[in-house]
């Protein structure tokens, strides 16, 4: 009898407004047609387009979300603090020492599956002290991996070359790794020798005229004419990016990866930017 397989859509960044409303209108949909058995999202932007309070946050889980990541601006609204030290579906990077966690195992129908998150350093700013990402991921790999086979890494950085590092150093142990924080979905979805997925960037969960997420001309004038403008949240062609991991139930090795987008065909959103 074949191996029982789960099938998991991770998204990346979600972005503002735009990003919950393609989660609220469009998720259950996609669930059911891509037999989807867990989601983890990124949502580190889900508050005006750079962190996430409280009330974004249980809304997005209201959606349907089983598993939220996030990233270096899970530390932009502090107040979250006691919510994600209470709320384990939202993880906060497992190398920061905040209140919350990094690493969680959750019940599914199909079995049990673990989410590791944690921030890369290249690139990145160390607004509070941030343990080594390859120690801190292996670690928590290995402890879940007593829980269950199926363990999943979110990797949060600027730099390629540590997203690929990470998915080397983690092939045979997680069953996927897949990097989140640059907005931009790349093209080398691959299952690597040893039996774990692999993706560099999920990309973005928004809207994508404009500028990872940001309203086009605001950003235009900061690089052409050095404007300190107002960053806004952009508004149209929202859609979700990511990727669909089967994945052995029994074993945890992964066994085909697919690079997954969803466009919300109305993108007219009368409300306002904010928030």
């Amino acid at each position: 009898m074949p191996d029982q397989t789960i099938r998991v859509l991770c998204l990346g960044d979600l972005v503002g407004r735009p990003g919950r409303r393609v989660i609220r209108e469009c998720l259950a949909g996609v669930r059911a047609r891509h037999r989807i058995d867990f989601v983890i999202v990124n949502i580190e932007n889900a508050t005006n387009g750079a962190g996430v309070r409280e009330k974004e946050a249980a809304e997005l889980l209201s959606y349907g979300i089983d598993c939220m990541t996030s990233g270096d601006h899970i530390l932009d609204y502090p107040d979250v603090y006691p919510y994600m030290a209470e709320e384990p579906r939202l993880l906060h990077p497992e190398n920061y020492d905040i209140p919350g966690t990094g690493a969680h195992v959750y019940d599914t129908p199909k079995g049990k599956v673990g989410v590791v998150n944690v921030v890369g350093h290249v690139f990145m700013k160390d607004r509070v002290p941030t343990r080594n990402a390859f120690n801190t991921a292996q670690q928590a790999v290995a402890r879940l991996r007593e829980q269950t086979p199926v363990v999943f890494v979110d990797i949060h950085g600027e730099a390629t070359s540590e997203k690929i590092g990470m998915g080397w150093l983690l092939d045979g142990q997680a069953s996927a790794v897949f990097g989140t924080h640059t907005h931009v979905q790349t093209a080398d979805a691959q299952v690597l020798p040893g039996g774990t997925g692999y993706l560099t960037d999920l990309g973005m969960t928004g809207p994508h005229l404009g500028v990872i997420g940001r309203d086009k001309d605001t950003v235009l004038k900061r690089f052409t004419k050095e404007e300190k403008a107002y960053m806004r949240v952009a508004k149209q062609w929202v859609r979700m990016s990511g990727a669909i991991f089967e994945v052995e139930s029994s074993s945890g090795r992964c066994r085909g990866v697919e690079l997954f987008t969803h466009a919300l065909e109305d993108t007219d959103d009368p409300e306002p930017n904010e928030a």
